[in-house]
């Protein structure tokens, strides 16, 4: 009964920290059912809306490099509670925003609490969760993110049906709808315990030691004297800055993943779902309806990599995921260099988003915080987290002014990038599936 119970506990509070990833999710995608009536409304061209849709990925930046010193000093908890009433700020802010500046300004408010969720959502998932569920949990965090993109999808569709999509309030209806989870990510996430190695961190290793009991874990008393052990080793190794040498390896393998994570073109598609499948021939409502099916193809293959990456590996998801990248944006390719329209622009889409849902989208965020030291895990992921915004911001922007052009072009590049992922991953990156990350910091060389 006590193990159900504290399964009960790590499952709610990883859901509740995982809502931060929901509005992460939606707030990325909601974009791609207004861009057409923000052309209109505002009068910009592909320069000025990639600049409007890049617009909260620049919030993002800040977001992901202020939040892991606050992170470290007051607790994830806190953090993410600010990061809720920055998300209601801002879809507030963006239905009743007066001018196209007030747009930007609440847009990059929004950015912020991205940048942020992005950060402190898997690493509060990472510290409160069993080796031998870790993935598992974690990647409730990237499920969060996926059902939030087809919710944005679904809510787009649906506000352009009961308005029509002509309607010229629809756009600010499609914001708005973000407030109604941001409200209840705030309220929640007043509920959740602290992260105990974060406990551990601040000297309380009796509140450390309860809230490892709450959450089901088998030894409690064990887990806290290995996360002492490996504190104490990094206290006798003094303060050591995130450039040290001794993280130069578990670093650069965060930093791979992080930047594959861009590379692989998926938000050049959740950006401008709608747009590519307009580009390709259908009307508004159409393409509106095609983002849905885009987005349910998300949603079914990140729940097959739940399954899978405690069974299979982290390592082997991303070597598949490589894989049918390249046939992926390679068809692409073909359909835009071609001119192509109908089913064959969908299963394309599909297999892009479906390759990024099972591989990069689910292996991310688990990677990164399980291959970062305690020591540097916030600060660290914080760093990783900025690549991966950095790199976001230049293909949101980029792409509709290269794809304008030719978007075979666009499509070719990411298929030429997963092909360097492969032989990458394959080559330096290490399994980490069942390891404690305190095992596997001594293994990366960190925690001798």
């Amino acid at each position: 009964m006590k193990e159900t119970h504290g399964g009960a506990m790590l499952l709610t509070s990883s859901i509740i920290a995982a809502l931060g990833s929901f509005l992460f999710g939606f707030d990325t995608a909601v974009i791609s059912g207004t861009t057409e009536a923000l052309r209109d409304v505002y009068s910009l061209n592909d320069n000025l809306l990639g600049f409007t849709v890049s617009s909260a990925l620049i919030g993002t930046l800040f977001g992901a490099v202020l939040v892991g010193r606050p992170a470290d000093w007051w607790g994830r908890r806190p953090v993410l509670t600010v990061l809720a009433l920055f998300y209601l700020v801002s879809a507030v802010g963006c239905a009743y925003a007066w001018n196209w500046h007030a747009l930007l300004l609440f847009r990059w408010i929004g950015g912020i609490a991205v940048g942020g969720a992005s950060v402190v959502s898997p690493v509060y998932i990472t510290e409160i969760a069993p080796a031998r569920r870790r993935g598992l949990l974690v990647a409730v965090s990237q499920l969060n993110i996926v059902v939030g993109i087809l919710a944005a999808y679904f809510s787009n569709y649906l506000v352009a049906y009961l308005l029509g999509p002509e309607h010229p309030a629809a756009w600010r209806w499609m914001f708005g709808v973000e407030a109604a989870p941001a409200a209840v990510f705030l309220v929640a996430s007043i509920l959740i315990p602290e992260s105990p190695r974060w406990l551990m961190k601040k000297g309380d290793r009796a509140a450390a030691e309860e809230v490892l009991t709450r959450f089901g874990h088998e030894d409690p008393q064990r887990e806290v004297d290995e996360i002492e052990q490996s504190l104490t080793s990094e206290r006798i190794g003094g303060h050591q800055s995130l450039l040290h040498r001794k993280y130069l390896k578990p670093l650069l393998l965060a930093g791979m993943i992080a930047a594959f994570n861009q590379l692989d073109g998926i938000n050049a598609v959740i950006y401008y779902t709608a747009d590519i499948f307009r580009m390709a021939g259908a009307d508004k409502a159409g393409a509106l309806m095609q983002s849905v099916i885009i987005g349910l193809t998300n949603l079914v293959m990140t729940v097959f990599a739940m399954v899978l990456i405690d069974r299979v590996g982290r390592k082997a998801l991303l070597l598949a995921g490589s894989v049918t990248f390249i046939f992926s944006h390679g068809l692409a390719a073909w359909v835009f260099h071609t001119h192509a329209q109908g089913w064959i622009v969908i299963v394309a889409m599909m297999g892009i988003v479906g390759s990024h849902a099972y591989s990069q989208g689910a292996v991310v965020w688990v990677c990164i915080n399980e291959l970062l030291p305690n020591a540097i895990r916030a600060s660290g992921s914080a760093a990783a987290c900025f690549l991966i915004w950095l790199l976001c911001i230049g293909v949101s922007w980029l792409f509709p002014i290269v794809a304008s052009d030719s978007g075979a072009a666009a499509f070719a590049f990411f298929a030429v990038m997963m092909l360097v992922q492969f032989v990458l991953v394959l080559k330096y990156l290490p399994e980490t599936k069942g390891v404690s990350l305190e095992e596997l910091q001594k293994r990366l060389g960190v925690g001798e």
